[in-house]
């Protein structure tokens, strides 16, 4: 079972690959627009970046692809559901829950658990003995995972901390020293905290999302290098390619920070952490991911509007907001301008104050008495 969220030409000849190596049935479908309106618009109104920096590319994709896959399992009478995932990562954890949401009952076959199977040098020879062809070498043992929000990079040379990114690794993004002269805009609409359109068009969820990863690869926005903590205890390197979904998190939070009163976006920002996490780590199917949707939901009435941004050789600036629900008055804002009584300000920090002046006071009578008695 392989499903197709936008990995382009990797799956190219995957069916006679499949029944070539042994299988004798192979599912090849596009779920290219369950995965962008059901696992990444509900990402994108979360706002939710694990650590601060990973946008969630390939976490964000295991559910969609480990449910799929239960339903061919149990649509074909199978009685064991495998995956490739190495006994390191985050990704057995993933795609496991997924599978103990749906059918507990079959059995999991993890060969880089179970087999001889310890490195991804071990994988290669694999490979080879048997004649399976694949793109990874022992000179570029990259660990790559692709789909329409991302591409991530693990192994080889970034195992070294230390060590820079080599300049061919990067596929989805420009050098930022070699992007086009002059800077590019772009206006991206939103409804309910959804991206729905550029520059006043309105644009099929796939498309859209396929046209933003051009536009900000071609300037070079969306690279992060990132150590994170995985889910199973160890610190891991990856560096990620998010071109569109970057300059789509950036300009969602613009028109949430014009429509969203102050406790509302505070406590969004405390559960988008949480919701980062969650996803993180493959608890997508589970009663709390599903609750706090549903707080975004209620929260994401009102993120209606439009975003315009100006992008240059890696670099992305926010030119304007507008949004028929925006909470910003410049009537009230502005210090040319009245609607506003200065005098309020007075009442509001003695009431706010009040605690620290009752302190001090307190701490002055202490000393006070401790004078008095010495």
């Amino acid at each position: 079972m392989a499903g197709n969220i936008g990995q382009d030409d990797e799956l190219n000849g995957l069916e006679e690959k499949a029944i070539r190596t042994g299988a004798t049935k192979c599912y090849v479908e596009d779920l290219r627009h369950e995965f962008v309106t059901d696992y990444l618009w509900p990402l994108v109104r979360s706002g939710a970046m694990y650590e601060g920096k990973y946008l969630l590319g390939t976490s964000i994709a295991r559910p969609l692809l480990a449910k799929r896959q239960v339903e061919v399992a149990l649509e074909e009478g199978a009685d064991a559901l495998a995956h490739g995932c190495t006994g390191k990562g985050n990704d057995q954890v993933r795609f496991e829950l997924t599978y103990k949401a749906f059918a507990p009952h079959l059995k999991i076959i993890a060969p880089w658990r179970e087999w001889n199977i310890r490195s991804r040098h071990d994988a290669i020879a694999y490979a080879h003995e048997r004649k399976i062809p694949i793109t990874a070498t022992a000179e570029k043992i990259y660990s790559r995972d692709s789909n329409i929000w991302h591409m991530s990079h693990e192994g080889g040379i970034l195992e070294d901390p230390s060590q820079p990114p080599p300049d061919d690794l990067f596929m989805l993004t420009l050098d930022p020293r070699f992007c086009p002269e002059g800077e590019s805009e772009i206006t991206i609409d939103f409804e309910q905290g959804i991206p729905v359109g550029l520059n006043g068009y309105r644009i099929s969820p796939v498309q859209l999302l396929e046209d933003l990863n051009e536009i900000a690869g071609t300037n070079g926005i969306g690279r992060a290098d990132v150590v994170e903590n995985r889910v199973v205890g160890m610190k891991s390197r990856g560096v990620y390619e998010t071109p569109g979904g970057t300059l789509i998190l950036a300009a969602h939070r613009e028109l949430e920070s014009m429509t969203l009163d102050r406790q509302t976006l505070y406590q969004k920002q405390m559960l988008s952490m949480t919701y980062a996490q969650l996803v993180y780590e493959g608890q997508w199917f589970t009663p709390l991911r599903e609750a706090i949707d549903a707080f975004f939901a209620k929260t994401q009435e009102v993120v209606t509007g439009s975003v315009t941004m100006t992008l240059y050789r890696g670099t992305m600036a926010v030119k304007s907001r507008k949004s028929p629900f925006s909470l910003y008055r410049q009537d009230i804002a502005s210090f040319d301008t009245g609607g506003y009584d200065h005098h309020d300000a007075e009442g509001f920090i003695n009431l706010l104050g009040l605690p620290a002046a009752v302190r001090s006071r307190l701490r002055a009578n202490h000393y006070e008495t401790l004078a008095r008695t010495v």
